[in-house]
């Protein structure tokens, strides 16, 4: 497979200030939350609550992350869809809160992919395509009430240049397809990889696109999931520690080369994992 990209190291760089920035900014108002209110950003939303009982708030029909600030007031920490446009609004049974989300302009990747049908899935392969979504969709909605500790500042899952920074306009064969939802990580195969937070288990397998992959529950719907690995070494309901080793990088699924794509969900919502990393920079 080989790649052209319309960009230079000054576009990663770029990204890496904005998550640099942002974070950094937020920290004097909201507690060190993250900020970057951006199509595949994350919103921290002042609530105005400070009841003792978790507020339930929503965006759609999906809870969203809440925390309670130093100060007693809860937050509610939102992951911002790549598609939205305007304003986004939360909900709870007595309240209501809009936020403007600005507008980012991704660049584009072109990619060439020599198997066709990980550009055109045939049709026994969209059979099992339509399964495999059918089981990843409840672990990207998963939602329970205690978030992991540190889970604003992970740490990296595996070290490495980025090969493919987050959101970009893809086109596969001159064929646009879904923006990049996570980071691809360059690393060696066999490289072990290290979980960037507490959490659990909740699916693993080999499918048709990502590959070897894992998916792991951090709490209130806040989701990592590593793919294209070469092995998996945990099991489904297993809990785990940051640091413990969940695989190795591989080049399974739709792969360019050895490397880790590393996704991030809050409330069903791919957001930029360099807006949740200790060190937005520590990956080298």
């Amino acid at each position: 497979m080989a790649i052209k990209m319309k960009i230079l190291s000054a576009v990663t760089a770029s990204l890496l200030f904005i998550a640099n920035t942002l974070c950094h900014a937020q920290a004097n108002s909201l507690s060190d939350y993250p900020m970057a209110a951006i199509p595949g950003g994350i919103v921290s939303v002042p609530l105005g609550i400070t009841s003792h009982e978790r507020p339930t708030v929503k965006l759609g029909k999906q809870p969203v992350l809440t925390v309670q600030g130093t100060s007693g007031e809860w937050v509610a920490v939102v992951g911002v869809p790549l598609e939205q446009n305007g304003k986004l609004t939360l909900t709870s049974q007595q309240k209501q809160w809009t936020v403007e989300v600005g507008t980012h302009d991704y660049p584009e990747q072109h990619i060439t992919v020599e198997n066709k049908r990980h550009v055109n899935p045939e049709t026994n392969d969209m059979t099992r395509i339509n399964k495999e979504y059918a089981l990843m969709g409840p672990a990207y909605k998963g939602y329970n009430g205690i978030v992991a500790e540190g889970w604003q500042k992970m740490s990296w899952p595996v070290k490495g240049p980025l090969s493919s920074p987050f959101g970009f306009k893809r086109f596969f064969n001159e064929q646009p397809r879904k923006p990049h939802s996570g980071l691809d990580i360059a690393a060696p195969a066999g490289t072990t990889i290290l979980a960037p937070a507490d959490g659990k288990i909740v699916l693993t397998g080999e499918f048709f696109f990502n590959g070897n992959s894992v998916f792991i529950d951090h709490g209130q719907g806040l989701i990592s999931m590593m793919c294209h690995m070469s092995r998996i070494d945990v099991k489904d309901g297993q809990i785990i520690k940051r640091g413990d080793a969940i695989g190795a990088v591989g080049q399974t699924g739709r792969a360019t080369g050895p490397h880790l794509h590393w996704s991030i969900s809050m409330n069903n919502t791919r957001v930029n994992p360099l807006l949740l990393v200790a060190d937005p920079n520590g990956n080298q």
